[in-house]
């Protein structure tokens, strides 16, 4: 309803003409350049062969291929696509079965009285 290139209205006057905020009303979506929209064509087909390329090994194919792209570009147009790299995640948090399980003493005791308790952390 909001025309942005309209000549005789503002936008703040149209916004309130429809009765809405001047923040409210977000203006036309922004398109990508044709080199971007060239590019992630280049990382959709590169990323088919190799899924596991992130954004740095992705940047440094594309410079290969000749184009002047930047870690940053790329990542956020691999976000824009909804590509992430395909690898396994650490698994810090997985505990091994032949390891054992010290139990926590302190439980079920109540703390009364100062220096009942100490206690000392090696991590």
């Amino acid at each position: 309803m909001i025309d942005p290139w309209h000549l005789v209205l503002s936008i703040t006057r149209q916004c309130a003409l429809v009765r809405i905020s001047r923040s409210a009303w977000y203006g036309p979506g922004r398109t990508e350049t044709p080199l971007n929209l060239a590019l992630m064509k280049l990382i959709d087909a590169q990323f088919m062969e190799t899924p596991f390329y992130g954004s740095r090994q992705m940047a440094r194919h594309l410079r290969k291929q000749g184009y002047c792209v930047g870690r940053k570009r790329v990542r956020r147009l691999m976000a824009r696509m909804g590509l992430r790299a395909v690898y396994q995640k650490p698994k810090t948090t997985v505990p091994h079965p032949e390891h054992r399980k010290y139990p926590y003493l302190l439980r079920d005791l109540v703390i009364t009285r100062p220096n009942h308790v100490w206690c000392a952390d090696i991590t």
